[in-house]
């Protein structure tokens, strides 16, 4: 039975089915059966979903990040469909290419910071940073450094859920429920709000980038391979780091002749205002893995940006790489890419963000910072974090981590807008495409949102 034609059930049917046969990711099953069973979503236009009740919702994540261009843009499902008449599949093993991959390769090289001018496909950002390990170490050994394996990267930083991504990460549940692969190290992340609030920013970025430094030494700089980080922690709590810290990392890196791989799986194709992260934070990457915005969550797929002085090894020195995906470079998805890449592009969508709309939602977000319950309002572009905190005069968070953000985003989603809880940091990173009515409607709602929040937890608004 198709979807169509399953269309007469009822909410309650659909719900019951999905309950009995659908494991949904990062959800407690249990729980989720018992609150009786999923909200179904069953169409979406611009920055709206609606549900099978009707209910209309502004999304406030983009999806998981992703929906740059908005929802119901025909030109996307009209590029996948030619594609899919022409070519509908055809791997990129075998010493063969398609047009769509070669084309969409050729485009990303044009479009993120110079250096980096091959590119390898996969199907998700889990996908591309666990290429990203194979590929340090890959690079190493065809350097003669083989026992440079380990990567280091920030507690609470997300880059991908399988075995060796979420190793890569610093996510402390996933690692307590599926255990750690070897060759992986954690530092902390540059939050000054929660790590650094009695320090002059500045100096705390120069402090957090030296953590780096002081764990290369604890693992020894002949042991260490490559640093991983996002340009904004998203998933980690949306850690915005102070203006001195990439420099300073950029300038470790350098000084122990590690690689540096700048994960902009969820900062680029316009989310802080420019392409990509690394052009905001003026970050120099050896690799960058990238999914999510290059196609809008319209088709799955992803890339590792691979920096010149990784690429000529492996080409140089390599011979076979032992490595790659049934759907890497897939000819509709790649089509996909394209096509949202010109949307970006043409409708100065990117452009827009960085002088009209990313500042506007900024300054509007900023004006809950005088909510009892806001400790902090931060971020850049459409990407921000809103930090729930108990007393503000005496800078004390609230007890039980998370459980306050789970509130307001319990709260959020009854009021139709979609907002992320990430611990008790609300997080936003809507379409890009949202006007400046779109976001005046998203801040009404927020602010009633932690007003209720507020009368739940006690304080007095």
């Amino acid at each position: 039975m198709t979807a169509l034609s399953a269309s007469n059930r009822t909410t309650a049917e659909w719900k019951k089915i999905d309950s009995a046969h659908h494991l949904h990711p990062f959800t407690d099953f249990k729980g989720l059966s018992d609150e009786g069973g999923a909200r179904l979503i069953v169409r979406a236009e611009g920055p709206y979903l609606y549900d099978s009740e009707g209910t209309k919702i502004l999304d406030g994540m983009a999806g998981l990040w992703c929906v740059n261009v908005g929802y119901g843009r025909k030109e996307l499902a009209e590029a996948a469909y030619a594609q899919m008449q022409e070519l509908p599949y055809y791997n990129t093993f075998f010493k063969t290419t398609t047009m769509p991959a070669t084309e969409l390769a050729r485009q990303l090289v044009e479009l993120t910071p110079e250096g980096l001018n091959h590119a390898f496909f996969a199907g998700s950002g889990s996908e591309a940073n666990d290429t990203v390990i194979r590929m340090v170490r890959r690079y190493w050994a065809l350097e003669g450094q083989p026992q440079r394996q380990v990567i280091i990267g920030r507690r609470n930083g997300y880059h991908g859920s399988t075995l060796a991504a979420l190793s890569l990460g610093g996510m402390s549940a996933m690692h307590t429920q599926s255990g750690v692969l070897p060759g992986f190290a954690h530092i902390e992340p540059p939050h000054w709000f929660q790590l650094g609030y009695h320090e002059d920013p500045d100096e705390f970025g120069v402090k957090a980038a030296g953590w780096l430094e002081d764990k290369i030494q604890e693992v020894g700089p002949d042991s260490v391979a490559a640093f991983i980080a996002e340009p904004i922690q998203g998933a980690g709590g949306l850690v915005y780091p102070p203006a001195t810290y990439w420099a300073e990392i950029q300038r470790i890196c350098d000084k122990y002749d590690i690689l540096l791989i700048v994960d902009e799986v969820i900062c680029g194709f316009g989310r802080t205002g420019n392409w990509f992260g690394s052009q905001t934070f003026d970050i120099k990457p050896d690799l960058m893995p990238l999914a999510k915005g290059m196609s809008s969550g319209y088709q799955p797929i992803a890339a590792v940006m691979v920096g010149d002085r990784v690429a000529d090894t492996l080409i140089a020195k390599g011979g076979e790489f032992f490595h790659g995906y049934t759907y890497s470079g897939h000819p509709v998805a790649c089509a996909v890419a394209l096509e949202n890449i010109r949307i970006l592009r043409d409708e100065g969508i990117v452009d827009r963000v960085g002088s009209d709309t990313g500042p506007y939602f900024q300054k509007r977000l900023r004006e809950l910072a005088d909510h009892p319950i806001v400790g902090e309002v931060r971020g850049i572009g459409m990407i921000a974090g809103i930090e729930l905190i108990r007393d503000k005069a005496r800078h004390e968070f609230f007890n039980d981590v998370g459980k306050v953000g789970t509130i307001a985003r319990d709260h959020s989603f009854a009021g139709g807008l979609i907002m992320r809880a990430v611990y008790d940091t609300l997080v936003l990173s809507p379409p890009l495409i949202l006007t400046h009515a779109h976001i005046d409607e998203l801040v009404e709602k927020v602010r009633l949102v932690l007003d209720k929040t507020a009368h739940d937890t006690g304080v007095t608004v």
